[in-house]
């Protein structure tokens, strides 16, 4: 038809004749030539030659990710692991220094019992200072009072008067 003619003249340059044309010119003409029943048995025949190999490699992959998240859960639990140990670590720890603060707190409580019985002690002591003290005040007091009684009689008395 003209229709192609002219769709030479435009891709191929001046020449027009065949030689010219461009080299997928052509391609779509011979298209009804191509047999159907050959495309689907070369179809079949890639598909054959190469899916028993991409299946085996479809089913090594699937194993492979498999054994990927096992070893994943298996690292997850040993990590886990290494968790509860540092936090026994740490509970041994604690426990170490609640104990040394126990006994510190053990030390303290016999010091102050200690000193507890030393105060009492000493209010005992200083009660009976103090009534002794009080005891000599008296005497000493009921001395100088004898004393000053002895005085009066002793002192000359004047005649009264008649």
């Amino acid at each position: 038809g003209s229709g192609s003619d002219e769709r030479r003249g435009a891709a191929g340059g001046e020449g027009g004749g065949p030689s010219d044309a461009s080299p997928d010119e052509g391609v779509v003409e011979d298209l009804p030539l191509i047999d159907e029943k050959a495309v689907e048995q070369l179809t079949e025949g890639l598909i054959s030659h190469y899916l028993p190999d991409l299946q085996r490699s479809k089913l090594a992959l699937q194993e492979l990710t498999q054994n990927q998240v096992v070893l994943l859960e298996t690292l997850e639990q040993e990590i886990s692991k290494f968790k509860d140990c540092n936090s026994i670590l740490d509970i041994n720890a604690l426990f170490s220094e609640a104990k040394h603060y126990h006994n510190k707190l053990v030390n303290i409580r016999n010091e102050m019992m200690m000193l507890h019985e030393k105060t009492s002690k000493l209010k005992k002591r200083a009660l009976k200072l103090q009534q002794k003290r009080q005891k000599e005040e008296l005497e000493r007091e009921q001395q100088r009072e004898k004393e000053l009684e002895r005085e009066k009689q002793l002192t000359a008395k004047p005649a009264k008067r008649t």
